[in-house]
Formats: structure tokens, C-alpha cells, sequence
């Protein structure tokens, strides 16, 4: 088990991603990204806007909304 602490950064949200659920909320899918090592301000986590599968076959650039670091795994001690 994982535990991850991250955050959004709110403007960086393309809006048009904005899928709205048959409870009537507005949802964005989104990919989350757990790297080997930390980059070179500590975090191992990444968070991107989700990506059509034509996105990802047209090799769109993904959208970076966010980070996280991972705080828990019960496979290390930190």
C-alpha cells in the first residue's frame, strides 16, 4: 500500500476537460504518475489531465496539473 501526498494546481485545469456525470457534477479524469526516484525538488509523483486515446495516439503534450510525494509504502521505510 501507498500513501500520496499531492496537490492540483486549479489554474493550470483546461476547462474543456471538465466531463460532467449523470449525478450532474462536473469531473476531470486524470492520470497519476509514480516514479522510480525523486525529482530535484523531492517529489516522485505526478499528476497530468487524462488523455483520449486519439490524444494519446496523436502524441498530444500532456498537461502537468499537479505533484505528490509518496509518504507511505509498505514496501520501504522512509
Amino acid at each position: 500500500m501507498k500513501i500520496i501526498s499531492a496537490s492540483i494546481n486549479l489554474n493550470k485545469i483546461n476547462k474543456s476537460k471538465l466531463v460532467k456525470g449523470k449525478d450532474g457534477n462536473e469531473y476531470l479524469n486524470i492520470s497519476i504518475i509514480c516514479n522510480d526516484s525523486e525529482n530535484e525538488w523531492g517529489k516522485d509523483v505526478t499528476i497530468t489531465e487524462g488523455q483520449s486515446e486519439q490524444e494519446r495516439k496523436d502524441k498530444v503534450k500532456k498537461n502537468f496539473i499537479g505533484s505528490g510525494k509518496t509518504v507511505y509504502n509498505t514496501d520501504k521505510q522512509f
